[in-house]
């Protein structure tokens, strides 16, 4: 780890991180797509994996739920190693993923499809609160999932996890081919979860977007974190930055 994100780790807070991964392998078959990732979310943070198309983002969310053929190292979930659960008990535990490809059931409503995941624990948001968060959803809410729009699908696979209870939440590419004005309101729903409690692990390939809603950025290249930026030190990096990711 260089030495730039060892003094930014040392300065993001007190006390045991909530998800620690360390030297996190992972494989698609015969397919070896992560190579040694390392980093850290505090609880309360929204922390943002960057890089280009192919850099890992997706296969560490993945890795990080137990959908890969096969992954070593350590991840550890408020100081619970969970490398060798299997999905539906990693979900369990706390921890819950929303795909870029969303998952809405086509056959059921939107309500319907907010109600389908279980409860896992409490502190989730309640139907009343999800459609106060996302009134596009209530005015929708007896349409089949998939008629409604790209950003409305979008805010509907969010809302979903938010009613489970899972206090950490992996987004994945939630501002992907949105038009500018959701994706200002998919930014404006993180800022307000994230000031409900909830901690967020966000990949993009927007920065932009990114920095809107995100307290520090990792960045990976091949299957690796190599460098972590602060958002408070942005203007200072961005040279650096774009050097990463071509902004």
């Amino acid at each position: 780890m260089s030495e730039t994100m060892t003094a930014a780790r040392a300065t993001t807070g007190q006390g045991a991180p909530m998800l620690e991964v360390r030297g996190l392998e992972a494989w698609y078959g015969e397919s070896h797509v992560l190579h040694g990732v390392d980093f850290e979310i505090r609880q309360g943070e929204v922390v943002t994996l960057l890089g280009r198309n192919g850099a890992g983002k997706t296969s560490t969310l993945r890795a990080i739920m137990g959908l890969v053929g096969r992954r070593s190292g350590t991840i550890r979930f408020e100081g619970r190693e969970i490398v060798a659960l299997r999905p539906d008990l990693i979900a369990r535990a706390g921890i819950a993923y929303c795909p870029e490809e969303r998952g809405i059931f086509a056959s059921l409503d939107v309500t319907e499809n907010l109600m389908l995941p279980p409860v896992i624990a409490p502190g989730g948001l309640s139907l009343d609160e999800i459609y106060t968060l996302f009134p596009n959803l209530k005015e929708r809410a007896r349409s089949q999932g998939t008629k409604l729009s790209g950003g409305e699908q979008q805010m509907l696979a969010i809302a979903r996890i938010l009613r489970t209870g899972a206090r950490l939440l992996l987004l994945d590419e939630p501002s992907e081919g949105l038009a500018p004005v959701i994706v200002q309101q998919i930014g404006a729903m993180i800022r307000e979860i994230k000031q409900r409690g909830f901690t967020v692990l966000l990949v993009e390939q927007n920065f932009r977007f990114a920095q809107t809603v995100a307290d520090r950025h990792y960045v990976m290249e091949h299957g690796r974190v190599v460098d972590m930026v602060a958002n408070a030190d942005l203007a200072a990096s961005m040279d650096r930055l774009h050097d990463y990711l071509g902004v």
